[in-house]
């Protein structure tokens, strides 16, 4: 059984390495990584957390677990860590 498995992760979706709750399918929003389960993407989570709105008021509005938060700024975190080339 592999990961996918044992975690209920349906048909394109694809865990990312390192990650109980972020996943990424080619078929829902686009390709962005989102919240394993649901239509809400890491975007979203780090918008809503940006404008003020707490991890309780998240996890009640849209039904993301509470431990799938800190893991999507986790997440994000390690991606803006990532060094970009600037054009010249």
């Amino acid at each position: 059984m592999n990961t996918a498995e044992k975690l209920d992760i349906p048909g394109n979706e694809s865990l990312v390495e390192g990650y109980c709750w972020i996943v990424v399918n080619p078929d829902l929003l686009g390709g962005q990584a989102a919240i394993r389960g649901t239509r809400i993407s890491v975007k979203h989570i780090l918008e809503c957390l940006a404008g003020g709105v707490s991890f309780k008021e998240i996890t009640e509005e849209y039904g993301v677990p509470a431990e799938s938060i800190p893991e999507a700024m986790k997440y994000a975190a390690s991606i803006v860590g990532v060094p970009r080339r600037v054009a010249t």
